[in-house]
């Protein structure tokens, strides 16, 4: 599993069994770590090069809910800029994966040949 990709989902902490995007990301061939929004920093620093970070908001986040989210998200972008990490937004499941997907994507092929 240590040569699978990684992908760190942040999310409020709150999590539905049909809200899981761990399974979508497995289908995609990338280990994830879910954790909640307060642990975030912490978990990055133990994943040395994750291949993104998907920031999972809640479909019903009120509006200091969607700040938090969406302040992380900037403070994340700017880190992580160096490496080339992508920083997702999602509001849910739904759609989360192929958002994943079309960006790592277009890095894949973007990427110079080694």
């Amino acid at each position: 599993m240590n040569a699978m990709p990684k992908v760190l989902v942040v999310d409020s902490g709150e999590r539905a069994p049909d809200g899981a995007l761990s399974v979508e990301l497995a289908g995609m061939g990338y280990a994830s770590v879910t954790t909640p929004f307060e642990a975030a920093d912490d978990v990055l620093a133990l994943i040395p090069s994750p291949a993104a970070v998907v920031l999972q908001m809640p479909r019903h986040a009120d509006w200091s809910e969607r700040k938090r989210f969406l302040d992380l998200a900037r403070r994340l972008r700017k880190n992580l800029a160096e490496s080339g990490t992508p920083v997702i937004i999602t509001g849910g499941v739904n759609g989360a994966a192929t958002m994943l997907q079309n960006e790592l994507s277009v890095r894949a092929v973007a990427a110079p040949d080694l």
